[in-house]
């Protein structure tokens, strides 16, 4: 029979709310500036773009004071168990802040958003929504909470990939973005499911330890692996859950699609850190049971298979964006590969390579954004003779693909250096699969130099186009971006020192 609560339990109840919502500021605080930017854009009677723009980066910039002053605070859970604030949750707050922070400048640089939007206000926010959603992934602790905070994520993600309405191609990503979302996010809850059938727990440290205390049915778990997988595999766009991709990319605005292939990525990551992490003890399951399959043989498949599939594909590609979308697949496979290690160095390699995978994307879409700007076109075969005629976004962009491609005085080179370098730790088959990355990463230096070919050693088609000089606030970020991805190149080590401190669940570290 069903017993109302004693007076106590209540009262236990309110301060454990209360201690909870001190430890949550900055989700507030940036929902009080979703809830800004729709005022404001009422009050503000029309476009007034620069107004909706400046107030969303004096906000998101202001949110990292409230972020900032969470460092001192011990890790631990709040909410009943269903979120969490530790350092690996610190990072990505900083992550999803600078990652909007951006997107916003980037968008600013768009002239489409001038031709096919009326209205910005309801961009912006949404932009700051994603913001939240995708914390509340890198923080979550519960199923429940890891589900609320993914669909926030997927339907402003949704929106976004189709804001040029009277565009089809925009309108053609929302929507197979929308179908894919959909199946995958299914298939996740009833893995979800599974586990709650085995564990009747639902945060995730309580289920790694009725995992550990009385195992489970192997082939129920595998399954629900397998489930759990494809709704984390879509967010990060990893093979074969990537068919949304490409035309998603390609459909969607620029700056959202820069947006979704950094921020979106970085968030399905910390969710499956976190999840496989702790709640499957060790990654291991009973080998006699599974064939010997275990949810750290299954990332090795789809690490590889995108390593592969991503490179591979993308040499036939002739939009820079559906190129930079095979790309991105690519490179979900080379940053599963530190999840693979399973220890501290391998979490910092993968903190790490997502900290310069951020500004190398970012920079080379917004490159991108330049060009069609001038051009109005993606097309590969229309960059010839830019670096003549756009001569520092020519030199910026080839500066940025040779950091995608892995190559020294970059910051991606870096990022590579210490994936295969936790990979080589841990013995002959992790050793395999790092020749593997390297190998492809190989494959990869081809269609990334196409365009710096086109662009420095091949004629325009129309010699004699003019107006393609930069305005001096472009040439200032894209000079900022290139210098950033060559000077921590050279001089890693406060990026290093941030992913290692940042690589304590918890408050625990992985050995």
């Amino acid at each position: 029979m069903f017993e109302l609560p004693s007076g106590a339990e209540i009262q236990g109840i309110i301060a454990s709310v209360q201690g909870s919502v001190g430890l949550f500021i900055p989700e507030i605080y940036l929902s009080a500036l979703f809830m800004l930017l729709i005022v404001v854009d009422l009050v503000a009677k029309g476009r007034k773009n620069n107004l909706l723009a400046i107030t969303t980066l004096l906000g998101l910039a202001g949110s990292t004071i409230f972020i900032y002053q969470q460092h001192g605070l011990p890790a631990g859970e709040i909410f009943f168990g269903m979120y969490v604030l530790d350092e690996f949750a610190l990072f990505f707050k900083y992550f999803f802040v600078l990652s909007a922070i951006v997107a916003v400048v980037v968008t600013m640089a768009d002239e489409q958003f001038d031709r096919e939007v009326k209205s910005m206000g309801e961009y912006y926010a949404l932009i700051v929504a994603m913001v939240i959603g995708m914390i509340m992934m890198a923080s979550s602790a519960d199923l429940i909470m890891i589900f609320l905070s993914m669909e926030l994520v997927s339907f402003t993600g949704y929106i976004l990939a189709g804001y040029f309405k009277r565009n089809p191609r925009s309108s053609e990503a929302a929507l197979k973005y929308l179908v894919y979302g959909a199946v995958s996010s299914g298939l996740m809850v009833y893995g979800f499911s599974l586990i709650y059938g085995i564990t009747a727990q639902t945060n995730i440290i309580k289920i790694s330890l009725e995992l550990a205390a009385h195992g489970s049915d192997s082939l129920v778990m595998i399954l629900a692996t397998l489930l759990v997988l494809a709704g984390f595999g879509y967010k990060i766009g990893a093979v074969p859950f990537h068919f949304w991709s490409p035309d998603v990319y390609e459909g969607s605005p620029t700056p959202v699609t820069a947006y979704l292939s950094v921020a979106s990525k970085a968030a399905g990551f910390a969710l499956l850190m976190r999840f496989f992490y702790v709640a499957i003890p060790h990654g291991a399951l009973p080998p006699e049971d599974t064939l010997g399959i275990d949810w750290l043989s299954l990332l090795m498949i789809l690490s590889v298979a995108s390593m592969i599939y991503g490179n591979v594909v993308a040499l036939w590609q002739k939009n820079v964006k559906r190129l930079l979308a095979y790309s991105s697949i690519a490179h979900a496979g080379y940053l599963l590969l530190g999840i693979l290690v399973m220890d501290q160095f391998g979490t910092q390699a993968t903190l790490f390579y997502l900290l310069s995978y951020f500004i190398m994307n970012f920079g080379a879409f917004y490159v991108v954004i330049l060009i069609s700007n001038k051009t109005g076109s993606e097309n590969l075969d229309d960059y010839r003779g830019l670096g003549k005629k756009m001569p520092l976004a020519g030199a910026a962009l080839t500066v940025f693909l040779i950091s995608l491609v892995g190559l020294p005085p970059t910051v991606g080179f870096i990022g590579k250096l210490m994936i295969f370098s936790a990979l080589l730790t841990k013995g002959t088959l992790y050793m395999w699969i790092a020749l593997i990355g390297i190998m492809t990463s190989v494959i990869s230096l081809y269609y990334y130099m196409l365009i710096p070919l086109n662009m420095y050693l091949r004629e325009s088609k129309s010699p004699d186009e003019k107006g393609m000089n930069l305005a001096l606030a472009p040439q200032i970020i894209l000079a900022v971006l290139m210098m950033l991805t060559l000077y921590f190149g050279l001089f890693f080590t406060p990026l290093s020192d941030f992913a290692k401190y940042s690589s304590v669940m918890f408050g625990i570290t992985l050995q």
